[in-house]
């Protein structure tokens, strides 16, 4: 490699700075003692140059004529005393924290380990680790967005549709074969015209910042598919993309990005800022842990040999470290300002507001997010929970948050499959959680209301399996969440008998209405209006293959056809996504209470009523004239009145209309006893009026709308 001089450059912005004629390269580390800086030629040669100025930490120097594609990584020199928490190695090549692309991925050899394997896990190991770990990338800032804006879909008319760039388009017939699996897959007219028609307005991305696959998987011949392992913050995943990783990934990213937002839809980043690929004290060096371990992770203050582990992982970030904020807030507006995305969706976000030991609601990190210009503008989503003490917060996040709500999910999945004294609990939910919400100001969009997710069973399997099948996982059937309040519906799989078929059917249908005429942001899994299945595995994490992909081949049309329809009506009717919390009570222009709840016999709920174990049928009535929102213009919101039969029993029931200051007709929209979608626009079916009976068929329920008359 041809010589270079290494110029003081500047101390900020972090990272490998592209300005046209050369590159700027800056790292923090607190601990080491000198950093020397890595460049790779196209064939693979190092040549390594120390960076000796230094500025607050951060090592920092100009190198002219390096350009974008360029490969660098960083050594860091220090002690080695892991009983204190230092582990320099100056035979590791450490990837930039900063790196904005990635090249390569991890070999698994002794070498990438800072100790020696099989001896200690306090005894260096010396060996040179580039040949088997990637490589940063210098990339170029500029691209061309064109006219792109970003959509900003007010959060109570967001459709959420978590899906993975992999799994969504790997069997895509319609996208080309050498774009599938790709950001640039998902850019495809095929993929995009999939999301517009069945009426989603944010996508929200499974893990896309660089990750590995783990030691212990690559050891099984399994992958890490969710990505739930990240080694770099601020870069697109490399395996993602279609035509290189020196830099093309980056390209690609904001061309997917671009695309998306030309069809109105949102790009919403599942983030795994709670911990690193590097994992426990027995992990490899790949690129924090070796430039300033004690500072980026947290430490046991009683062993600082070992970590403290809230996730699960191995490791904790520490949240407590000013540099490890900046460089989680640097890594949130990157995202935001330079690849355009629209919103983040924090994984176990319960371990970035730990401070001490408890989770605190006003920690660092959510004060630095309400102060930030430009995070706190776009959607940001909680996963409300560690493995940690006190790690299940669901309602305690501050305002600005919206979180996925558990216990939603755990109700709604409790109250179809008959299990007693739900009804409260579900009324709750169905209504926006305001027991969870309300006191901290927060609206019903708070609530991510789901009933699968990525994390076990998709929908077809939530009505298919008993219990979890996951011995492709290679763990015994040991890993994966046991309780899954699922219900096979008489038959454990895949069944001919027409019977459970139908049930099946039904309760997929059930399960589909009342989440998206639920109150609050209804957020669908990929594959799930297609009938995409995992053969019973609720823990497909390791699945980089037909069980996590979705399966264009064999999807559902009906099911399909059926969701779009659900779809639309939300999106039609702003009663069944009111702004406010209900109250209960009428409101100026309407003789009925925003909201009111009836038993099947059309009486209205009693306490006594409520507390009846046994109950699984009930009528809610949703008042078009009592939403007390306002337009974006000052205008009063007026909408349709619906009566929602829910009948969770497993005998049909007679449900009679109430009678009150109720529309005088009703006809019915939605019959989950009946597959065909429902047209709204051509609707010519069944009218009732107050005090008619309506028999309900077992475990299903119905949606009536208020009708103008004959």
């Amino acid at each position: 490699m041809t010589a270079v001089e290494i110029w003081p450059g500047r101390p900020a912005p972090l990272g490998a700075t592209y300005d046209g004629a050369g590159t700027n390269f800056s790292v923090f580390s607190e601990g080491a003692d000198g950093i020397e800086l890595c460049l790779f030629d196209d064939d693979g040669h190092e040549a390594r140059h120390e960076l000796t100025d230094v500025t607050a930490f951060h090592h920092h120097g100009y190198v002219r004529g390096v350009h974008p594609g360029q490969r660098y990584g960083f050594r860091a020199h220090g002690p080695w005393d892991p009983g204190r928490g230092l582990r320099f190695n100056p035979g590791k090549l450490l990837l930039d924290p900063y790196a904005t692309a990635v090249d390569g991925e991890v070999r698994w050899d002794d070498a990438v380990f800072g100790h020696r394997l099989g001896i200690a896990d306090d005894v260096i190991d010396v060996r040179d680790s580039a040949p088997f770990v990637p490589r940063s990338v210098v990339t170029s800032p500029w691209f061309d967005w064109g006219d792109d804006r970003p959509p900003s879909i007010p959060m109570d008319e967001t459709v959420v549709y978590e899906l993975h760039v992999k799994g969504f388009t790997q069997q895509h017939p319609g996208i080309d074969p050498e774009l599938r699996g790709t950001y640039l897959g998902l850019a495809e007219p095929a993929a995009v015209e999939h999301l517009v028609k069945l009426g989603v307005t944010t996508v929200e991305l499974m893990p896309v910042h660089q990750f590995i696959h783990d030691h212990q998987l690559f050891a099984r011949g399994l992958r890490n598919y969710w990505g739930y392992n990240s080694i770099g913050f601020l870069a697109p995943h490399n395996g993602y993309a279609a035509h290189g990783q020196r830099g093309q990934q980056v390209l690609e990213f904001k061309q997917m990005v671009k695309a998306l937002h030309a069809a109105g839809i949102e790009v919403i980043l599942d983030v795994v800022y709670n911990h690193t690929a590097e994992g426990n004290r027995l992990g490899p060096t790949l690129s924090m842990r070796g430039l300033d371990n004690a500072a980026y992770y947290r430490l046991d203050p009683h062993d600082r040999a070992r970590y403290v582990d809230y996730t699960g992982t191995g490791n904790t970030m520490n949240m407590r470290h000013p540099h490890v904020l900046q460089l989680i807030m640097d890594s949130l507006r990157y995202w935001v300002t330079e690849m355009h995305v629209d919103g983040f969706r924090f994984d176990l976000a319960a371990t970035l507001a730990r401070e001490l030991h408890d989770v605190d609601r006003l920690s660092s990190f959510f004060d630095l997010i309400q102060q930030d210009p430009i995070v706190s503008r776009v959607k940001l989503i909680a996963e409300p929970w560690d493995l940690g003490e006190g790690g299940y917060q669901v309602g305690n996040f501050p305002p600005l948050w919206s979180e996925w709500n558990g216990r939603y999910r755990d109700t709604v999945r409790d109250y179809w499959r008959g299990h007693e004294a739900t009804l409260a609990e579900f009324a709750s939910r169905f209504t926006g959680s305001a027991d969870l919400y309300e006191t901290s100001g927060r609206r019903p969009h708070a609530s991510i209301n789901f009933v699968t997710a990525h994390d076990g069973f998709t929908l077809t399997d939530l009505v298919s399996y008993d219990v979890k099948h996951n011995k492709d996982n290679g763990e015994e059937n040991r890993d994966g969440e046991d309780h899954n309040r699922s219900w096979n519906c008489g038959v454990e799989g895949p069944t001919d008998d027409p019977k459970v078929l139908e049930l099946r059917a039904r309760q997929r249908r059930n399960f589909l209405v009342t989440l998206f005429i639920s109150q609050g942001v209804p957020m669908l899994l990929a594959g799930d209006e297609m009938g995409r299945t995992q053969r019973g595995n609720n823990n497909a994490y390791c699945q980089d293959n037909e069980i996590s992909w979705v399966d264009w081949d064999n999807k559902d049309d009906e099911l399909l056809a059926y969701t779009r329809a659900l779809i639309a009506l939300r999106q039609k009717h702003p009663v069944f996504r009111r702004g406010g919390h209900f109250a209960g009570t009428a409101v100026p222009g309407s003789d009925a209470p925003d909201v009111a709840w009836f038993t099947p016999a059309g009486e209205p709920m009693t306490d006594h009523d409520w507390q009846q174990g046994y109950a699984r049928s009930l009528t809610v009535f949703l008042n078009g004239d009592g939403i007390t929102d306002r337009g974006p213009r000052g205008e009063r919101i007026v909408d349709d009145s619906f009566f929602v039969l829910f009948n969770a029993h497993r005998e049909a029931s007679r449900f009679t209309l109430p009678v009150g200051p109720w529309a005088s007709r009703w006809e019915v929209l939605f019959d989950t006893t009946d597959a065909p979608p429902p047209d709204e626009h051509d609707y010519s079916g069944l009218t009732f009026t107050p005090g008619s009976h309506i028999h309900l068929g077992g475990r299903s329920m119905a949606v009536l709308r208020e009708s103008p008359g004959p």
